[in-house]
C-alpha cells in the first residue's frame, strides 16, 4: 500500500519561502522516488528552528490534527533532526516520522543491487541508527555469549547499542576488503585517460553515459536512479579512454553516506577530468552546482580539469515574454546565444549545451573531450603523437 506522507519545512533568516517551496518540491521528489505519495505540505517562518519540536506548539498541534483527519503515514521534515527532536516530535503526533538524511538513507537502500552498495547502504545506516536508539526499537538478535558479557539484566537499549556497534565493525572490515579489490581494478586502468561524470542527481549522468559509450545503464526520471559506478571505454576518432558513471550528489547529502561511500567516490578523486552534467532546465540549477562543487571539495576532487556541461537544453524554455502582456510575472528567459556568452560560457572550464537524450550538440561535446582527452593522452604518452 502507498504510504501519505506531509512535508514540513522552516523559513529563516537564511532560507526565504520561494527557496523553502523549491526544497520542498525537492523533498517531494524524495518521497516519490521511496514510493510514497505527498497528501501536503506545512511551512513555518521562524527566526531559528525549535531546538525542542523544530516547529512551533502550534503549528505541530496544526500538523497533528491534519494527521488524523487526512489518516496520514508519515511526517518528513526537510532538514536532520536531533534525537530528541525526533523522539518529542513522535510523541506530539504519534506518526511515523522521518528527517531528510533518513528518508535519503531508505532512497539508498531501495536503490542498492550490488553487494557493494548494500554494504555502502547498510553502514550508514547503522551509523545513522545509533545515537538515536533511544526512540528507535530495533528488536535485534540477543542470542550471543561471551566473556564479560552482562546477562539478562542488561537493559535491552544497551544491548541494541552493542549490537550495532558489532555490526558496524563488521560491515567496515568488509567494505575495507571490497575497497582493496575495487583499488586494484582502478590500478589495472590507470594508464588510460579517465573521465567522471559527476553532477547533482537526477541531471542525466546516466543517459549521457548510454549516448557515449553505448552502455545499458539504468536511468529514469527518478533521484539516485544508480549508486554503483559503472566504468567503459569510450573512442572519439583514434583515441581511446574510460568514462565512469558515478553517485549523484544532493544538498545535505548525509555525511554517514559520504564516509560509506568513500570508494565509490574514489573513481571522482582519480579521474583526469571531471564532466560536470548540470541540468539547465531546473529554477536553482547554480544552487546545484554550488553543492556539487561544495562536495568535490569535500572529497579532494575539487582541482580536477573540468567539463560544464549544461544538459536538458530541450526542456529549458527559450520562448520570449507575450508583448501585449504589460506586467510580465519573470523576465524573459536567456537564449542559447546569451547563455554561452553569459558566465557559463565564460571560464576557465569549456562550457558545453547539449540535450543528453536527443544527443543535441553531441559534436561538440565530443570535440571538445578529443581535446582535452588528447592533451593528457600526449603528456603521458609523448611516442604516442604520431595517432594524432
Amino acid at each position: 500500500m502507498t504510504e501519505r506522507a506531509i512535508l514540513v519545512g522552516v523559513i529563516t533568516s537564511r532560507y526565504d519561502k520561494r527557496k523553502v517551496d523549491e526544497y520542498l518540491d525537492e523533498l517531494a521528489f524524495l518521497v516519490d522516488t521511496a514510493g510514497g505519495v505527498v497528501a501536503g505540505r506545512f511551512i513555518q517562518a521562524l527566526e531559528y528552528p525549535d531546538p525542542r519540536t523544530f516547529v512551533g506548539t502550534g503549528k505541530l498541534q496544526e500538523i497533528g490534527a491534519f494527521i488524523k483527519e487526512e489518516q496520514i503515514d508519515l511526517v518528513v521534515f526537510d532538514d536532520e533532526l536531533s534525537p530528541s527532536q525526533l523522539r518529542n516530535i513522535e510523541r506530539e503526533l504519534k506518526c511515523r516520522i522521518l528527517d531528510r538524511n533518513n528518508l535519503i538513507l531508505d532512497i539508498f537502500a531501495k536503490r542498492a543491487h550490488t553487494a557493494h552498495a548494500r554494504v555502502q547502504v547498510e553502514l550508514a545506516q547503522y551509523e545513522y541508527m545509533l545515537p538515536r536508539l533511544t526512540r528507535l526499537w530495533t528488536h535485534l538478535e540477543r542470542q550471543r555469549g561471551g566473556i564479560g558479557m552482562r546477562g539478562p539484566g542488561e537493559r535491552e537499549i544497551e544491548t541494541d547499542r552493542r549490537v550495532i556497534r558489532q555490526k558496524i565493525t563488521l560491515l567496515k572490515e568488509k567494505l575495507n576488503e571490497i575497497d582493496k579489490q575495487k583499488y586494484i581494478q582502478r590500478k589495472h586502468r590507470e594508464q588510460m585517460v579517465r573521465v567522471a561524470l559527476v553532477g547533482y542527481t537526477n541531471v542525466g549522468k546516466s543517459t549521457l553515459m548510454n549516448q557515449l559509450a553505448k552502455a545499458e545503464v539504468f536511468a529514469e526520471d527518478k533521484l539516485f536512479a544508480t549508486l554503483d559506478t559503472t566504468v567503459r571505454k569510450v573512442v572519439i576518432d583514434n583515441l581511446p579512454f574510460l568514462i565512469a558513471d558515478t553517485v549523484g550528489f544532493i544538498r545535505k547529502l548525509p555525511h554517514t553516506l559520504v564516509e560509506s561511500f568513500k570508494s565509490t567516490l574514489d573513481e571522482t578523486r582519480e579521474a583526469d577530468i571531471l564532466l560536470h552534467i548540470i541540468d539547465i532546465s531546473h529554477p536553482g540549477f547554480e544552487e546545484q552546482i554550488a553543492i556539487v562543487n561544495q562536495t568535490l571539495q569535500e572529497i579532494g576532487a575539487a582541482d580536477k580539469r573540468m567539463i560544464y556541461l549544461f544538459n536538458k537544453i530541450d526542456a529549458y524554455r527559450f520562448e520570449a515574454p507575450d508583448p501585449d502582456d504589460l506586467f510580465p510575472e519573470k523576465e524573459p528567459m536567456p537564449t542559447l546565444g546569451q547563455l554561452r556568452q553569459s558566465w557559463m560560457g565564460n571560464q576557465d572550464h569549456p562550457a558545453v549545451f547539449i540535450s543528453a537524450k536527443y544527443k543535441t550538440h553531441f559534436d561538440d561535446l565530443k570535440r571538445i573531450l578529443y581535446e582535452e582527452v588528447k592533451a593528457i593522452h600526449v603528456k603521458r604518452f609523448p611516442y604516442d603523437h604520431f595517432l594524432f
